[in-house]
């Protein structure tokens, strides 16, 4: 059930399935500081208190890349990820203990001279989530607000610029694009939904 609902977070012991090239970049997501997101040990969606990576999914899905439906099995069972191997589904006390502890985030796995840093770090100040939160808060609360929603679309568009700019500059893949930005702003705060909500 686990590997359905979604891949791992990685932690720094997994540093090693990653320079090994078991978990290859282009299979990560970046979840970022204050995005709002799936915490199963409380079945709630909430922002989260520091950025981490996690495995993606498949397509639209967040069932496990690695995880094999048809054989219920798991395609890297022998070099799996910490969580997985801390995961007990009778007993949940060892992976709820390390939920959001030694995370590995993207500055952790991208080396140092790499100039997409340079991007990723006007991303964040940009496009931070504790603004697009406010700033959906501020929209729910005050629907008919015109500077709320031309704020939020500013945001949006950054978003968006800037992933643009840097798939055309670096030829970066789908996979690349959400490991070293994330999830695009608008597909989080499923923005059309709210904008069409708050008219």
């Amino acid at each position: 059930m686990c590997c359905r609902k979604g891949g791992p977070a990685l932690h720094k012991e997994d540093i090693t399935l990653l320079r090994s090239g078991v978990l290859p970049l282009d299979n990560l997501v970046t979840v970022r500081k204050n995005e709002p997101a799936y915490r199963p040990d409380l079945d709630t969606i909430m922002p989260v208190e520091n950025e981490f990576i996690k495995l993606g999914g498949k397509g639209k899905s967040w069932e496990c890349f690695f995880y094999d439906s048809t054989h219920s099995s798991c395609l890297i069972h022998a070099k799996r990820p910490v969580e997985c191997r801390l995961l007990q589904c009778w007993d949940t006390r060892e992976i709820t203990a390390v939920i959001g502890k030694d995370c590995l985030t993207r500055l952790d796995i991208i080396a140092k001279d790499n100039p997409i840093i340079s991007y990723i770090t006007r991303h964040e100040i940009l496009c931070p989530y504790d603004k697009v939160n406010q700033l959906v808060n501020l929209l729910q609360s005050d629907a008919n607000s015109s500077d709320i929603k031309s704020k939020l679309a500013a945001v949006v568009n950054n978003d968006l610029g800037l992933r643009d700019e840097a798939i055309r500059k670096y030829d970066l893949s789908l996979g690349m694009e959400l490991f070293y930005f994330g999830r695009p702003v608008f597909q989080v705060i499923d923005f059309d939904n709210l904008v069409k909500a708050t008219n």
